[in-house]
């Protein structure tokens, strides 16, 4: 069911903020619903692109805390130079708002809607032509056009980005229910390691082994429970849709009704950024309140379109979050490279190999087929409940 933010002055609480652990990056966690600039207020009217609208929530309810707009010329050149804000504050990734409009600049008061909803204004101060060429070579790491994220940046954004402060009126309206961080945490038990898990795709037997042994990580509290935080925005042509990703994880989650896993949704759209996006979820990770970040192989990573090479090497974000992580608070928990074999069911590929035990493989274009066929998934393979409501979406 579409959900709708309750009205501006519900949503600042005076609580204390739950999952105490983890303080928010930059100390304290910003929450633009409230006074501000009015709609009324407002010279022009903006539809948002669904990209947009994720950047904008997440600005708004503190996912991407410190920062309380979207990021003006020198905020965003130290970005992608430095990684970090002026401040010295470590920040992976630009937030910024793209427009081909000669008119909009300094003093526009401009309300962003999603269809009739009104859900931010912006008070713009700063216009600016961006460096696109050096800004995918930094953040991507390339700046061929075969990189998803390098082609989103020079094709589908505008020619100017605008920085500037929000106010946020209401929450964009959604398929699925995005709680902010403040509501997540709130849910979090305290005072013990919360270990995240991002994923962009259902989840499978083999994801659910490698969250839940995650818990047993050396550097992760005996306490400790993972919140599973899937994005639902948009990602790469082909993938899932976000709505039908989402039904999966609903019915996963009853079907294990496991009290040391806790799951809430994200609506973020996926740059497929590599080491610096494994940085970045890191962070937004830690704003929700979560201590431990699960890095996976090839997090965030993507293939060219032409030659289907892999743009970053298999542990390349792990490296780099395993680096970059402590220094903003967050520890990283490298994932586990699990096979499913006959004798013991899943184990590690090393514990495998050693074992001389049989690994059962199938690649996810064998898994896709089958599911088009009508043919029975392995229960070793995929959770009964989510093939059904794949074979429904299908």
């Amino acid at each position: 069911a579409a959900l709708v933010a309750p009205p501006a002055s519900h949503m600042r609480q005076a609580t204390a903020l739950a999952a105490s652990k983890q303080e928010p990056h930059g100390g304290k966690l910003v929450n633009l619903f409230g006074d501000g600039l009015k709609a009324a207020d407002c010279d022009t009217t903006l539809q948002m692109t669904e990209r947009q609208s994720c950047d904008v929530e997440l600005l708004c309810n503190g996912g991407f805390s410190p920062l309380d707009g979207f990021m003006d010329e020198e905020t965003y050149k130290s970005v992608v130079g430095g990684m970090k804000l002026p401040s010295g504050l470590m920040f992976s990734l630009p937030v910024v708002f793209d427009t081909n409009d000669e008119k909009l600049g300094p003093g526009s008061k401009i309300l962003l809607k999603q269809g009739d909803l009104d859900v931010a204004t912006f008070e713009v101060s700063d216009k600016y032509v961006p460096d696109k060429p050096l800004e995918c070579l930094k953040c991507y790491g390339t700046s061929s056009l075969e990189h998803p994220g390098t082609q989103m940046v020079a094709m589908e954004r505008g020619k100017y980005y605008l920085g500037g402060k929000l106010t946020g009126l209401n929450k964009p309206v959604r398929e699925f229910p995005c709680e902010t961080p403040e509501e997540v945490r709130a849910r979090l038990p305290d005072d013990v390691d919360i270990v995240a898990f991002q994923c962009r795709n259902p989840v499978h037997r083999a994801h659910y082994e490698l969250f839940t042994r995650a818990l047993d990580a050396p550097n992760v509290g005996a306490d400790g429970v993972v919140l599973v935080h899937p994005t639902c925005g948009p990602t790469q042509p082909g993938d899932i849709p976000g709505t039908v990703r989402y039904k999966t994880y609903e019915v996963l989650k009853e079907e294990t009704a496991n009290p040391r896993t806790f799951w809430a949704y994200l609506p973020y759209s996926m740059h497929m950024a590599g080491p610096r996006e494994a940085i970045h979820h890191m962070m937004i990770r830690k704003n929700f309140g979560c201590t431990h970040f699960i890095i996976g192989r090839d997090m965030a990573g993507c293939k060219s379109s032409i030659d289907e090479e892999d743009f970053y090497g298999a542990y390349d974000a792990q490296d780099f979050a395993l680096e970059n992580g402590p220094k903003m608070g967050m520890q990283a928990v490298p994932s586990l490279n699990l096979v499913y074999t006959d004798e013991e069911g899943y184990v590690t590929a090393e514990e495998a190999k050693e074992k001389e035990l049989s690994a059962l493989k199938l690649s996810g274009t064998k898994f896709r087929k089958m599911l088009r066929g009508g043919e029975d998934i392995p229960e070793w393979f995929a959770f009964k409940s989510v093939v059904e409501v794949l074979r429904q979406n299908a």
